[in-house]
């Protein structure tokens, strides 16, 4: 698994990250989901690393990263925290501006890190993805029936009972889909009390502190400086619950391209060499 990549644990100023780095060019720094570790990229980035040095780390609360401390407003636990980890983390490798792709929930972190550090991103694409904001003010019975797990997730206590009643249950995930090192890596932090508690921390800073950092910067008129490319996937709901995603990503970004890919939500695992070209063809323009 990312053979010709080094693992390195990296402190940062507010986190401590555990971070893949491999291949050689232009840099370009891949952020996973939930409820993933950065080894769900270990199809794609060794395709990009004939291109690009490559960055994969663990999101702070998420895999074997630094869980940080709890706070009534989850703020620990934001885009905006994180993505001064994202800036930190490129700094320290080197690199002052640097591409940036995000998928699921870390597709809200590369959002933020491009809204807050325009300076930094040279390039941004989204997978599977629209703002936190837009998501809930967009909220209707069919997505809350969809997405219920958003709401569970905002709850005290009793997701991270649940969850860790029975992590294989809840969260499914095989070898054969995911690769055997990517899948032992997943059962690993699904089993850890901590990276549980970490990751649906990330989702109570999104129904709080998330759409008001969102919210704050629709109201001043804030967009992406940078261009976007925007993924989804056909055979997940997105589209389905929010009609056309270009459209949406429009009011944020003045430049912005996109489609969808025929697969199911974890594009990475799934269709790691399409997902591949996109990008670095995206990324080299």
């Amino acid at each position: 698994m990312f053979e010709g990549f080094s693992l390195e644990t990296i402190a940062l100023p507010e986190a401590t990250l555990r971070v893949r780095v491999g291949g050689k060019g232009k840099p370009l720094l891949l952020l996973h989901g939930h409820p993933r570790t950065h080894a769900t990229w270990h199809r794609v980035a060794p395709l990009l690393g004939e291109k690009f040095t490559v960055v994969c780390p663990d999101l702070r609360g998420f895999g074997q990263s630094s869980k940080p401390a709890d706070t009534p407003d989850h703020s620990g636990s934001s885009k905006r925290a994180k993505a001064r980890d994202c800036l930190a983390l490129m700094q320290q490798l080197g690199f002052a501006r640097f591409g940036l792709a995000g998928h699921d929930r870390g597709a809200y972190t590369a959002f933020r890190t491009a809204m807050d550090h325009p300076e930094a991103v040279d390039k941004l694409a989204i997978l599977d993805a629209i703002p936190i904001a837009d998501a809930l003010a967009r909220c209707d019975a069919r997505f809350a029936a969809a997405w219920w797990h958003w709401f569970f997730f905002g709850q005290p206590e009793k997701p991270e009972r649940a969850i860790l009643a029975d992590p294989d249950a809840w969260y499914g995930g095989s070898a054969d889909a995911m690769g055997q090192e990517a899948y032992e890596d997943f059962l690993n932090a699904i089993h850890d009390p901590k990276t549980v508690h970490g990751m649906v921390e990330d989702y109570r800073a999104g129904l709080g502190i998330d759409r008001e950092h969102d919210e704050a910067d629709r109201k001043a008129g804030r967009t992406l400086a940078c261009p976007l490319r925007v993924l989804w996937s056909a055979r997940d709901d997105l589209e389905d619950l929010h009609g056309d995603i270009l459209a949406i990503w429009r009011k944020w970004a003045p430049q912005v391209t996109g489609r969808s890919l025929d697969c199911a939500h974890h594009m990475a695992e799934e269709l790691p060499q399409e997902l591949a070209r996109e990008l670095s063809e995206f990324f080299s323009q």
